[in-house]
Order: C-alpha cells, then structure tokens, then sequence
C-alpha cells in the first residue's frame, strides 16, 4: 500500500464525518449562534442566472454520505452531467418531473436555492437517502434555473454502473 492510497483511505472517513456534521447543522433548527460553514460549492446559490455548479464538490458529498453506509465512492461522469442536465432542463421547462430512463437511479429536487439544501432534502427522505445508496459506480448531477417557473431551481443526481 502506497503512502498516498493509505492516506487517502485514512482522510476519507474523517472527511465523511466532517461533511455529514456540517450538512447536520444546515438541517437543524434552533436558536444556536454558532454555525459551520459549509463549502463554497455546496453553499453557492444557484437561484441566478449564470450560476455554475460545482459538480465535484456536489459528488463530494454524495460520496460522504455513502461513506458513512460502508459504501464506495462514485466516480464522477461527464456522460451523466449530460444526461443529469438534459434531464433537469427538461423538468425546469415543463415543470413535470421526466421518467427515469433506464439503467440509471435518478434523483430529482426543486425549489432549493443551494446543493446543500438539495442534499439535505434527499438525506432526510428515506426513499430519496436510498436512492443515493443504491448499487452504483458513477454520477452526474446538474441544475438548471428558470426564473419563470414554479420553482426556480431545479436538480438531477444520476446513478449507474
């Protein structure tokens, strides 16, 4: 086992235990004056025309949360960015949520301003935390905003092997 490959086994748990405490306090309610503060890419508001999403982070935290299931990692996938975003376009378009296309798991949100919000949702929500636990390899995930809609924002994670 090389240093590097030890020393990312050995981070990626405590990272798993640093991202689900953060992501606890953004869903918890009361009176604390003390937060944490989230990364920036979870925490960028995507409620904007032009916002971009950072996709690697948004995995991130997907991964975390996998993590802390015994489960591996996803390894990010350009392929389903495309599909996650034509998806999403869709779903912002006409406001319906599009069917699921085959050989993928398919998480959809809207309303939520941030990916952190988004996840927290999907965590909170024992069939969409089981969706993201499913048996895969590899995810897209995209958003797309449309000011004139119900909703505004609205979010695609995709899953498959």
């Amino acid at each position: 086992m090389s240093v590097l490959s030890f020393s990312k086994s050995a981070a990626a748990p405590v990272f798993a235990v640093l991202c689900a405490g953060a992501l606890a306090a953004c869903s918890m309610g009361g009176g604390s004056s003390t937060s944490i503060a989230l990364a920036p890419g979870l925490s960028a508001r995507m409620d904007q025309p032009n916002a971009q999403l950072d996709r690697a982070q948004a995995i991130d935290i997907v991964n975390s949360y996998r993590a802390t299931k015994g489960l591996p990692p996803l390894t990010p996938d350009s392929g389903l960015d495309g599909t996650a975003q034509a998806l999403v376009n869709q779903y912002a378009l006409t406001g319906i949520a599009p069917k699921t296309p085959g050989g993928i798991t398919m998480k959809l949100s809207a309303g939520y301003a941030t990916f952190g919000e988004t996840f927290s949702g999907w965590r909170n929500n024992p069939a969409d935390a089981a969706g993201m636990t499913v048996n895969a390899t590899k995810a897209g995930v995209a958003v797309a905003f449309n000011a004139d809609s119900s909703y505004g924002v609205y979010w695609a994670l995709v899953l498959a092997n």
